[in-house]
């Protein structure tokens, strides 16, 4: 329902995140966190359970999407008999958290603001936002990692639930929450937090890149037709640069849109011939960001137009 979409992105802009002790995505994380302790196996005992590791983490994977998935079958359920206008209005309170555009301009914002009083405050500012080590990152390292995050969690955030909000409903948006919190939580290459995670998250990370392929792609290619800067051609070679088989494809837009390079030293390094990004660059990804958003919301717009043009025809 495209009027869902336009209350929970107005909800989003006006208010950001509702309270942690009511929502959902941090439920999600509590569980994540509690079976999490249970399925990961200790760094000196990784190697007795590998197979047991994987077992476990996809059983506990599914014990989660079933879970989730019930509660947003019966929160959809319970409001079918509303007019549809109320329908509208309880999907959008309901969609609301499955998303979260003005939290992630603020946190990103929040990084530039803070590498402008010293790095040592820039970097403590990006821990927030990334798991990678920021100690040794200097000014440029930096703001490229706070514009990677920016684009990719623009697709994770934004375009994803709503991808999947159109295809399945408020439960296929929550189900893909779910598997993304999950993915960020357990998802690591080794060790993470005193324990290892090479079998116990593989599971999760697996179902978030299957569930991430098409939203990361339709990401990509928004970043791409609202940019100033035309490189649809050259896209799809720096996109899979990456490892991720879709983290990518945002991130190489946002490169080659604001013409800057943006590496992970040892790992990957987007758009090598752009120069580095300056504060002005950042503000300039939001901006870019910012219209992907609009261009959904008016998207849902004319939707919504339509389908009440059609039911008074």
């Amino acid at each position: 329902m495209p009027l869902a979409v336009l209350v929970a992105l107005a909800l989003d802009r006006a208010f950001g995140e509702p309270p942690a002790r009511c929502h959902p995505v941090v439920a999600m994380g509590h569980y994540l966190s509690f079976m999490g302790r249970r399925i990961a196996p200790l760094v000196v005992e990784a190697h007795r359970r590998p197979a047991l590791s994987f077992i476990l983490g996809g059983l506990a994977w599914c014990l989660g999407v079933v879970f989730c998935g019930a509660l947003a079958v019966v929160a959809a359920w319970s409001i079918t008999g509303w007019p549809w206008w109320a329908q509208a209005l309880a999907l959008g309170v309901l969609l609301k958290p499955m998303l979260s555009w003005r939290m992630l301009r603020d946190e990103v914002r929040a990084v530039e603001t803070a590498l402008a009083d010293s790095l040592p405050a820039g970097r403590e500012r990006l821990s927030w936002l990334v798991s990678r080590d920021v100690r040794h990152l200097g000014e440029a390292a930096v703001r490229e990692s706070a514009i990677e995050t920016l684009a990719e969690n623009l697709n994770d955030s934004v375009v994803a639930p709503l991808f999947w909000f159109a295809v399945a409903g408020f439960p296929g948006a929550a189900l893909y929450r779910f598997a993304n919190t999950a993915d960020a939580m357990w998802g690591y290459r080794g060790e993470r937090g005193g324990r290892d995670w090479t079998w116990a998250g593989k599971w999760a990370a697996r179902a978030d890149d299957v569930l991430s392929w098409i939203p990361a792609r339709i990401t990509a290619a928004l970043l791409a037709a609202l940019s100033p800067r035309r490189h649809w051609m050259e896209l799809p070679r720096h996109a899979r640069m990456t490892p991720s088989p879709n983290g990518g494809w945002p991130m190489a837009a946002m490169a080659l849109s604001l013409d800057v390079r943006l590496a992970k030293p040892g790992v990957y390094t987007l758009h090598a011939a752009g120069r580095c990004p300056l504060r002005a660059d950042t503000e300039r990804a939001l901006c870019l960001g910012g219209r992907v958003v609009l261009a959904l919301a008016t998207t849902s717009a004319l939707a919504t137009v339509a389908l009440a043009w059609r039911n008074l025809a």
